[in-house]
């Protein structure tokens, strides 16, 4: 009889907890919410302005910085400094993308308040962070085949020819042809350089996509206690984001305005984001099903996007570059840059609350 009772009980208990789970659910949001509106508005509103000024000066400092120092000649691409520099770089954007950014994704797309769904079935933050790097490889793969095949169209020197019409003819014109090796030398050099283009537009792009969503929630935000850690890390951030990619602008030799423009996107999109943030705060819900599934798809894209390109393109071409695999001291110096930059923005995520 007792154990016929106890089971019964034990039924009752976890019927009522499956009938009640969707309002535990709703007020643990709810709670959420009011607990943002509970703030004082204007004392976050002074955090929000010293974070617009203080994440722009840094940005654009971390971009800039690369180009105020390239020609100093311990910095030349073929030194050792200018390795040890970029895997320190490559280690901040490989930590943005699993510390900062995949684990927030997550939080997105399982939060409680998306209570119908497949969203807790299947990662999706996972899944679509897959998609986002295969979808990086497919774009840098197309986009570097089809300047090679431009650069297979373009005429080339006919062996023996180009000596002797490089020299003067009978009328002293001067029809002057690139020779063999050089004109090999010219197409590799054309290559490398398409390369760095790719990789430094597609890295743009997708530090791009978190600085937006990391600038709306923080302008959204109405708690200050949440705003002022976020100020300094969120500062310390885009400075070691910028130096990467500044980095791989200036290796890509873009002309003037192209390289203004790569800067300008970069260093006002986070301040630009938490303006809008600002405008919209009152309208904003960050726990409704619609943002979240937003924040947490664009999150796992960008995760994607920094995580392939941090350890294909910045980590992968320089660890089998000849300087680094002849010297073991160098590879160790990188190794050591790569885990600081990392450990950097992991401190960073504890300092942040994130």
């Amino acid at each position: 009889m007792m154990k016929h009772q106890s089971c019964s009980w034990t039924f009752f208990t976890i019927s009522c907890l499956l009938l009640l789970s969707p309002v535990f659910v709703s007020s643990k949001c709810t709670r959420k919410a009011h607990d943002s509106h509970d703030q004082n508005t204007s004392e976050a509103l002074k955090y929000k302005l010293i974070a617009i000024s203080s994440i722009l000066f840094a940005s654009a400092l971390g971009i800039c910085l690369p180009f105020f120092v390239k020609n100093l000649s311990y910095l030349h691409p073929d030194r050792e400094a200018f390795f040890l520099i970029k895997a320190f770089a490559a280690g901040v954007i490989l930590g943005t993308g699993f510390i900062h950014i995949l684990p927030d994704a997550f939080e997105s797309l399982t939060s409680p308040c998306l209570v119908q769904n497949p969203w807790e079935k299947f990662p999706f933050a996972g899944f679509v962070a897959m998609l986002s790097a295969i979808g990086t490889l497919m774009m840098e793969s197309f986009a570097t085949g089809y300047h090679k095949r431009l650069e297979l169209r373009k005429p080339q020197p006919v062996s023996g020819d180009h000596e002797e019409n490089s020299d003067q003819d009978d009328n002293g014109a001067g029809g002057v042809h690139i020779r063999g090796p050089a004109f090999a030398l010219k197409r590799a050099n054309s290559s490398d350089l398409n390369r760095h283009r790719i990789v430094s537009q597609v890295l743009e792009m997708g530090i791009l996509v978190h600085s937006v969503i990391i600038g709306l929630s923080l302008g959204a935000s109405k708690s200050s206690k949440t705003i002022k850690p976020l100020v300094a890390a969120l500062s310390f951030h885009q400075f070691f984001e910028g130096v990467g990619l500044g980095g791989c602008i200036s290796q890509a030799k873009f002309k003037l305005r192209a390289k203004v423009i790569m800067i300008l996107f970069f260093s006002l999109t986070t301040p630009t984001g938490i303006a809008i943030g600002i405008w919209i705060s009152r309208s904003y819900n960050e726990a409704s099903p619609m943002a979240l599934i937003v924040q947490g798809i664009l999150n796992s894209a960008s995760a994607g996007i920094l995580i392939y390109m941090a350890l294909v393109d910045l980590l992968a071409a320089d660890f089998i570059n000849s300087n680094m695999l002849y010297s073991f001291w160098l590879q160790l110096g990188a190794y050591l840059t790569l885990l600081l930059g990392a450990f950097s923005m992991s401190l960073l995520a504890i300092w942040g609350g994130n």
